[in-house]
């Protein structure tokens, strides 16, 4: 049994590490595109956990708390570096709105499903955190869990769910292609494809200075964290995800946008919060996993139906509310699969829309959670 912090963060690391190289590496399979390596990563150091490889020491806990910390805002302002405004502009009516729908048609399907099954105050938290993931991606789940003080737990059933539900949903959209003419006929869409294929992704080229950010981003963590202490109000993990995010936006507006090697930074810290979320859940308490996993699913089909309305309404093709939706709830790990099987020259689309869900997910998230704890009363 491991009862060292600085053992138990290298074991974390191990982890971390493993499952990412793997996915990386994987380049002839889809496995990974429906098992991310953030739920293997999780089942991992969680199963871990479960079978006593480490004591929950002073000096295990003392590190979970300071790498958790600072972790979470060092990776949210490397994320909004990518962030690209100008061009998601550029994407036009069609993409804008079905991106729009996509996104409020899951906030509201949150708030409908969430009244419906008579939840309460604890998994307000869960769901807030939950949107948070399926507006923009696993770090603003993670984001929107510790500005909403989640347990470790509760978040655990997040990316079960999270998990679960996305899978299903990624093959249905993949499923779905073939039905594009049709669907364009029905809604009384022009096809949106050929006008916002030359569209592409800010791209960095050059040197990967990690080290650089790596010191830009944790020396923005300790400010948001500084600066949270002396704010009230929303308490201090709000406050410290909100600081990193502004400043990430305002990163994104800078030569520190063109540095490479901010994306790669950014998903390992994700895969090492998840490790380190992983190993404090229990088991003994996911005996209602599949009540939430129904209300996910429920929230899945009533998001579609939304969409397909306001695809009607609207005139928007398949290609459109697909590809929206999914760069939402999949993010940039599966929106540019699912556009390569339309045309791959609309990968970058998929992409850009998926790097605004870093900005969408976390506010639209904490105002979901917000909305839902006072509906629990």
């Amino acid at each position: 049994m491991i009862d060292s912090g600085i053992l138990y963060l290298l074991s974390i690391a191990a982890i971390a590490g493993f499952f990412g190289i793997a996915e990386r590496h994987d380049k002839t399979s889809r496995y990974f595109t429906y098992l991310p390596a953030i739920v293997l990563v999780y089942a991992a150091a969680m199963a871990a956990a479960q079978l006593g490889v480490w004591e929950r020491s002073e000096s295990i806990s003392a590190l979970y708390k300071t790498a958790k910390n600072n972790l979470l805002p060092a990776m949210l302002f490397l994320m909004l570096l990518q962030l690209d405004l100008s061009r998601f502009v550029k994407l036009g009516r069609s993409m804008l709105i079905a991106y729009t729908a996509a996104s409020l048609s899951i906030a509201a399907a949150f708030v409908t499903v969430f009244s419906l099954f008579g939840f309460g105050k604890e998994e307000a938290g869960l769901f807030g955190a939950l949107c948070g993931s399926w507006m923009g991606g696993t770090a603003n789940m993670l984001a929107v869990g510790g500005a909403l003080d989640v347990s470790e737990t509760m978040m655990g059933y997040a990316l079960v769910v999270d998990a679960v539900c996305y899978t299903f949903w990624v093959m249905f959209l993949l499923s779905v292609i073939r039905l594009a003419p049709l669907f364009s006929r029905w809604s009384g869409a022009v096809e949106s494809c050929d006008s916002v294929s030359g569209i592409g992704c800010a791209c960095t080229i050059g040197p990967k200075r990690y080290w650089l950010l790596l010191g830009i981003a944790f020396a923005v963590a300790l400010v948001s964290q500084f600066a949270a202490e002396r704010l009230g109000g929303l308490g201090s993990t709000t406050w410290t995800v909100l600081i990193a995010t502004l400043l990430g936006i305002a990163g994104s507006y800078t030569p520190l946008s063109r540095i490479n090697g901010s994306a790669e930074l950014a998903s390992t810290m994700l895969l090492l919060l998840v490790a380190l979320i992983g190993s404090r859940a229990d088991f003994a308490h996911f005996g209602n996993v599949s009540l939430y996993i129904a209300a996910g699913f429920s929230i899945l089909v009533l998001h579609a139906f939304l969409l397909i309305a306001a695809a009607r309404i609207f005139r928007l093709d398949l290609f459109s509310i697909a590809v929206a939706s999914l760069a939402n709830i999949g993010g940039v790990a599966s929106a540019p699969v699912l556009a390569a099987a339309y045309d791959r020259a609309l990968i970058g689309v998929a992409v850009l829309m998926a790097v605004v869900g870093y900005l969408a997910g976390t506010f639209g998230g904490l105002a979901v959670g917000y909305a839902l704890r006072a509906l629990a009363g």
